[in-house]
């Protein structure tokens, strides 16, 4: 799979699963303004990564370039959509397990 693909995966992923957050739990139809930024600022980070040719997801990457209030908002999305994504979107939620791991275990036998 090509940077390009991988790219744009991500991007689709993360803001499927900020939809899923900010529709839970701010109950709105489409994104709040503090998750529309949220989206924003991920995409913009996906955009600009050096890193996507030598990693399946952002969740994997060691170079965090999120900046730390970010990063905090990204994982409450994380922790709360990812479980539930195997209902919303099973084939991609499956997928992204399965790559996530082959990607730690190459990781590991790296090291």
């Amino acid at each position: 799979m090509d940077a390009q693909t991988k790219r744009e995966r991500e991007k689709a992923m993360v803001a499927k699963m900020i939809a899923l957050y900010c529709r839970k739990n701010h109950h709105t139809k489409g994104l709040c303004p503090e998750c529309a930024a949220l989206a924003e600022y991920a995409r913009q980070r996906s955009d600009h990564c050096p890193f996507m040719e030598t990693k399946t997801f952002c969740s994997n990457c060691r170079v965090h370039c999120y900046k730390p209030e970010m990063r905090e908002k990204i994982r409450a999305v994380m922790r709360f959509s990812g479980p539930r994504m195997l209902l919303v979107c099973p084939v991609q939620a499956v997928r992204h397990v399965i790559e996530t791991r082959k990607e730690k275990r190459r990781l590991e036998e790296q090291a």
